[in-house]
This record gives structure tokens, C-alpha cells and sequence, in this order.
């Protein structure tokens, strides 16, 4: 039973490992996508969106890419756009 936990958990941690540096492309990409759409606009919802671009991008540079991705979505959400 250990052995199966064991190898389970050793399973998992591999599999975050190979995920995380999908994540990282993804981050400026989403960003860029983000830019690209507010940059034509002057409301709210883009002053908004421009600012969680930035904070994506900070998380990005700290390495934390799951909440960039996440900071991104929420964005591309304000300016309408579905991921």
C-alpha cells in the first residue's frame, strides 16, 4: 500500500514538474493578447485589463506562471475575449 502511495506521489511530482514550462510560454503570449486588444481601447474595462497585464507579467518574472496565466485570463475576461 506505501508503495503504491509512494509511487503515486512520485508520479504526480513528475508530471507538475513537466508541466510548469508549459506554462511559462503561455505567459507572454496571453499578455501580448492583452496588449494588443487594450492598447486600441480607452474605457475602463482595457485601463483595467492593462493593469493585470502588468501583474501577470511580474508573477511571469517571478516564476510563478499558473497565476501570470491565471492573472492573464481574468483580463482577456474584462476585454471580452474567452480563452
Amino acid at each position: 500500500m506505501a508503495r503504491v502511495i509512494m509511487t503515486t506521489i512520485a508520479a504526480g511530482a513528475v508530471i507538475f514538474a513537466l508541466s510548469a514550462p508549459v506554462w511559462a510560454f503561455q505567459c507572454p503570449k496571453l499578455v501580448k493578447q492583452i496588449e494588443d486588444e487594450a492598447g486600441q481601447r480607452f474605457d475602463d474595462a482595457a485601463y483595467s485589463a492593462k493593469e493585470s497585464a502588468e501583474q501577470a507579467t511580474t508573477l511571469h518574472k517571478e516564476g510563478k506562471h499558473a497565476d501570470s496565466v491565471t492573472e492573464a485570463n481574468e483580463a482577456l475576461g474584462l476585454l471580452g475575449i474567452k480563452q
